[in-house]
């Protein structure tokens, strides 16, 4: 082993390719989902147990706060989403080059903007 090799510690200067960008969104997106499952199951539930409990619900998400913690909600689903069909597509034998990978890379981040900012208008 070569002990004079540089060693670079600062995480803030190592650029990372495309592919681990992606990699490392979707796993945040993953625990993003996951913690917000327990205030979209309680909207879910009590929207659909009553006329009083939907209005209560739709009122609560009227505010400008509570519509934004739905975006970022939704937008972790939307990008965990595509993140998740381009590894099913490497799965099954498509994309798993180092150019596929890259360009798959790529093509996720494009449509997950696509998608976070469809859902922006939509929510407003």
């Amino acid at each position: 082993m070569n002990k004079n090799r540089p060693v670079n510690l600062d995480i803030s200067t190592i650029k990372l390719p495309a592919t681990a960008l992606v990699s490392i969104l979707h796993r945040i997106s993953g625990v993003v989902l996951f913690a917000v499952m327990a205030l979209l199951l309680w909207m879910l539930g009590t929207s659909l147990e009553s006329e009083q409990g939907f209005a209560s619900v739709a009122e609560i998400f009227s505010s400008v706060p509570a519509k934004m913690i739905l975006w970022a909600s939704l937008a972790a689903l939307a990008y965990h989403l595509v993140a998740g069909v381009r590894h099913l597509l490497m799965d099954i034998g498509i994309g798993e080059s180092l150019e596929g990978g890259l360009r798959g890379a790529v093509l996720v981040l494009i449509l997950s903007v696509i998608l976070i900012l469809a859902v922006g208008v939509w929510l407003w």
